[in-house]
């Protein structure tokens, strides 16, 4: 199966979310792999004021653009094919935002040693 990453986009700060949706996030997984899919990995974003953005040399404080969505987090998952990937991003649970889906190119991670 093909790897994508799924971008999280959100306008309401983790903390601030109903707590429906934070146990729908919990639960996502399963209702992937439920769905033919695999969640391969996965990870929740601090608060865009907690960025630093490096560009050309130049470090800034804070998210790179101004916007009243951003990302919130990412996970990986396992699809049989772009559709598939896009169907099972749809389960995402989201308040105020949207996802990004996008095919990953493979390659080998770097060990020191």
């Amino acid at each position: 199966m093909t790897q994508y990453a799924v971008l999280i986009y959100e306008a309401v700060a983790p903390a601030d979310l109903p707590s429906e949706v934070q146990h729908a996030h919990d639960r996502l997984p399963d209702l992937i792999a439920e769905n033919g899919g695999r969640i391969v990995a996965g990870l929740a974003l601090e608060q865009p004021e907690t960025a630093t953005t490096v560009r050309g040399g130049l470090v800034t404080d804070g998210p790179f653009i101004e916007t009243k969505e951003a990302v919130a987090g990412v996970f990986v998952l396992e699809a049989r094919d772009h559709d598939h990937a896009v169907k099972l991003a749809e389960l995402t649970p989201i308040v105020r935002g949207g996802v990004e889906v996008r095919p990953l190119i493979g390659f080998q991670t770097m060990r020191p040693g």
